[in-house]
This record gives C-alpha cells, sequence and structure tokens, in this order.
C-alpha cells in the first residue's frame, strides 16, 4: 500500500464498510456576507464547493435518506459519517447549528459526523455541543479544517480571510476536545512552490493532525479565479509536475496520516481548468503506477 488510505482507515475502526454522505445546509461564510470580506474565496463559486451535494432547502434527513439509498447498494455501505460540507458550517447561531447536527446524530445508521469549517470560525460551544452528541450516540467527531496553503501572501491573494495562526489556534483547541482533524490543503495554488506544499506537511506533522484532504487546483467559471485565469494573470504547472509534488508530500508525511483525497472534483460545465483534462481516477492511477516503479510510499522521508 502506497499510503494510508482513508476507505481502509474507516474499515480499520469501525470494522465495515463505512461512507461519507454531503450535507449542504442554507448557510454562508463570513468572507462572503461581509464579516471579514466580500466575495469569498477567489477560487469559490456562487454555490461553494458542494457539487455532489443536495439542494440545501432539503432537511439534513431527507439529504441523508435520498444520498444513503443511492449510496448504501453502489459501495455495500451499512454505515455512514453525516459530512456538513459546503461553506462555513460552524459560521451560523449555535441553536440553528444543534439543530442540524442533532438531526444527523438521531438518523439511522449514522456512526459519525464531520465538520467542514475555517480555523477562524471554531469555537468551544460548538464543539461542546459536538462532545455532548458523541457521549449521548457514540459518535465519532471530525473537525474538516481549510488551510489550504501555508504561504501567506496567496492566502491573502485568494482572499482567504485567515492566516496560519489562527490555523493553529484552531487546531489546539479541537484537539483539547479530542476530536480528529483532517486538514484541507489545495497542492498547485500558482503562487505557491513546491517547498510551501512541502512545510505544510511538516506542519501537519508536527501538529500530530489525523488525516488530510489534498486537492488539485479547480477553476471555476463563476469565480474571481476564473476572471483572472481568462484574462492570463497566471498559469497552472501541468500534471506531471502536480503528480511528482504529491508524492514527495506523501513521502515526507507521516505514514499515520490518513489520505482522504489527493484531486479535485469539479463538473465540467462549470469549469475553465480542472486536472489538466484528464479524470481523477485516472491522475490517481498514474500516482500509484509512478510510486510502485520508483518504489517509494508515505511517511518514507518523515522524520520526527
Amino acid at each position: 500500500m502506497h499510503y494510508n488510505k482513508y476507505s481502509n482507515a474507516l474499515m480499520k475502526r469501525f470494522g465495515e464498510k463505512v461512507y461519507k454522505i454531503p450535507i449542504n445546509l442554507p448557510i454562508t461564510c463570513p468572507n462572503r456576507d461581509g464579516s471579514i470580506g466580500k466575495g469569498g474565496c477567489a477560487f469559490c463559486g456562487e454555490i461553494g464547493a458542494g457539487f455532489e451535494a443536495q439542494e440545501s432547502c432539503h432537511s439534513v434527513s431527507k439529504q441523508l435518506a435520498d444520498n444513503i439509498a443511492v449510496i448504501a447498494p453502489k459501495y455495500h455501505a451499512r454505515k455512514f459519517i453525516a459530512y456538513f460540507q459546503n461553506y462555513t458550517n460552524t459560521y451560523m447561531e449555535l441553536d440553528r447549528f444543534k439543530a442540524f447536527t442533532e438531526e444527523a446524530a438521531g438518523f439511522p445508521d449514522v456512526i459519525g459526523i464531520s465538520v467542514s469549517t475555517r480555523p477562524d470560525c471554531i469555537s468551544e460551544p460548538y464543539l461542546a455541543h459536538l462532545k455532548q452528541l458523541s457521549t449521548a450516540y457514540g459518535l465519532a467527531i471530525e473537525i474538516e479544517l481549510g488551510l489550504q496553503t501555508v504561504n501567506e501572501a496567496s492566502l491573502l491573494k485568494l482572499n482567504r480571510g485567515h492566516g496560519v495562526s489562527e490555523f493553529l489556534t484552531a487546531v489546539k483547541l479541537v484537539q483539547a476536545f479530542g476530536f480528529t482533524i483532517c486538514t484541507h490543503l489545495i497542492g498547485n495554488i500558482p503562487w505557491d512552490t513546491e517547498e510551501d506544499l512541502y512545510e505544510a506537511a511538516r506542519l501537519i506533522n508536527h501538529l500530530k493532525i489525523d488525516a488530510v484532504k489534498l486537492h488539485s487546483l479547480y477553476i471555476l467559471k463563476e469565480s474571481l479565479l476564473g476572471q483572472w485565469y481568462t484574462n492570463g494573470e497566471f498559469s497552472m504547472i501541468d500534471a506531471d509536475t502536480y503528480i511528482q509534488r504529491v508524492i514527495h508530500f506523501l513521502r515526507i508525511l507521516n505514514p499515520e496520516i490518513t489520505i482522504q483525497r489527493l484531486f479535485g472534483r469539479a463538473p465540467e460545465s462549470m469549469t475553465l481548468f480542472c486536472n489538466w483534462g484528464m479524470s481523477w481516477r485516472k491522475l490517481q492511477n498514474e500516482l500509484d503506477h509512478r510510486m510502485t516503479i520508483l518504489g517509494v510510499k508515505q511517511g518514507d522521508l518523515y522524520e520526527e
């Protein structure tokens, strides 16, 4: 095995196939509504990043039921993680957050909750509520923190509205509650160097992060990044360079860290650029093949 795959880690932890079910809530982000900025992240479109999720007007129960009806027979899964994916899921009133998460917690065959949020939007009352749910329902709780890059200039360019320091604070707070953390990174931000990605790996190692979700950057038509791309204001690295970069990232990473994803996905109709015109599966297969040829694996360059 070249790296610690998420599906295998879930099987090992729960003893059977477990699948993450996306939930889309009627919420927003602080860099969209004017709280810390407007327009959202430069790479984000109006509908956020929940391309595989249902419309946010549907209840949590309906979204879970409809998705499970499709997923369960297709992937032979009987247990599920309710994944609050789109936008900033702790950027709402606490009572609303409680209602949404409690509905998911009580849904049949849900054994965990994953909450995607920004490092600057996580606070103790929300985590304390999740701790109560974990105790009451026996749930595994994961917090997915969107860092994207350790390059402060790139974070500013992308209109993230936070820096690395907020990420460090958020990690310390979440870990105090005993929840697992998944860090979201983008591996080919145009203003990043390859060393920025490797430094992110070292930071994740140092902080003892549990999981990583690495995306290849896609460029949505209806986004600020799309405007810059159309105007020729930046260029993208090629697929071969990206794969080389990801392999070295994996080699630096602690082998115990779970890899949830290595390539991004977005509908072709909505993008100007996505995975160099190839399917994510083809790129994944190429990465696996190259690691086999090189005889390398996750963590073989890891230093404690």
